[in-house]
């Protein structure tokens, strides 16, 4: 699968990303939480072969990812940046199609993955609208689309990458969308979901990375890695650290 090893980053002369010591595991949601300028955006910048490394490496089965051909590439690992962007006005099932263009199953199959993806997405409802005519959350479940059906319908193999998928989107779609995502990771697929909301991290995620100024604060399972001290240091926010009543999984509540 994909992997992080003693992976360091640099923006100019800044290094911004350094000591990363990262798997993604079949089957598996891995949440990457941290504060603004930690370096989760830059993370997944780097899995997904944008930046390139000033030190260590990401290897995809064992090979650097750099080395894998391009569409090859597209076929086993799909991204979705922090915001996606169109200025045409493209039908709505055009803009999921555009995930299918590293494939060569045809139309009719492709009409398909397009129609299950959009309503894995819960954007059904949008085929046959203008994109420019969708608000910024029917945008974005739009481009969730899009990355689902580039690899649909997921498996062993697959890495899918996200970047604050619920950004845009009211509570109801938040978990619409992080249920989705478990679902495609269960077909086997490894996901990567950089996430702010603790609470949502903490339901949906098998395991947590916490960054902190560039580094590794701490990772494991949400009970692991969703504790009061590390989270004030990191965060500086005093919290109480319960358990959910009924899911048992940490409950976040800011003091």
């Amino acid at each position: 699968m994909l992997c992080a090893e003693n992976l360091a980053i640099k923006r100019g002369p800044c290094t911004v990303l350094t000591g990363i010591d990262l798997a993604l595991q079949p089957g598996e949601v891995l949440g990457v939480l941290g504060p603004n300028g930690a370096g989760k955006s830059t993370l997944l910048g780097a899995l997904c072969g944008e930046l390139p490394p000033a030190h260590g490496q990401v290897l995809l089965d064992q090979r650097r990812l750099g080395d894998w051909p391009g569409a090859e590439r597209a076929r086993r690992l799909a991204v979705l940046p922090q915001s996606s962007t169109l200025d045409f006005a493209f039908r709505v099932e055009a803009v999921v199609a555009m995930g299918r263009l590293p494939h060569a199953s045809g139309h009719r199959r492709d009409a398909q993955i397009v129609g299950e993806a959009l309503q894995a997405a819960d954007a059904a409802h949008l085929a046959g609208r203008s994109y420019l005519a969708l608000s910024g959350g029917e945008r974005q479940r739009v481009h969730l689309a899009r990355v689902l059906a580039q690899l649909w319908p997921g498996g062993a193999g697959q890495i899918l990458l996200l970047d604050e998928p619920t950004s845009m989107l009211d509570p109801l779609h938040q978990h619409t969308i992080l249920q989705a995502i478990r679902v495609f990771a269960e077909h086997g697929a490894a996901v990567l979901v950089i996430l702010h909301d603790l609470n949502l991290a903490a339901r949906y995620c098998d395991r947590l990375l916490l960054l902190h100024q560039g580094r590794m604060q701490a990772l494991g399972s949400p009970e692991q890695v969703l504790r009061a001290a590390p989270l004030q240091k990191v965060f500086g926010l005093e919290v109480l650290v319960q358990r959910h009543p009924e899911r048992g999984h940490p409950l976040i509540i800011a003091r």
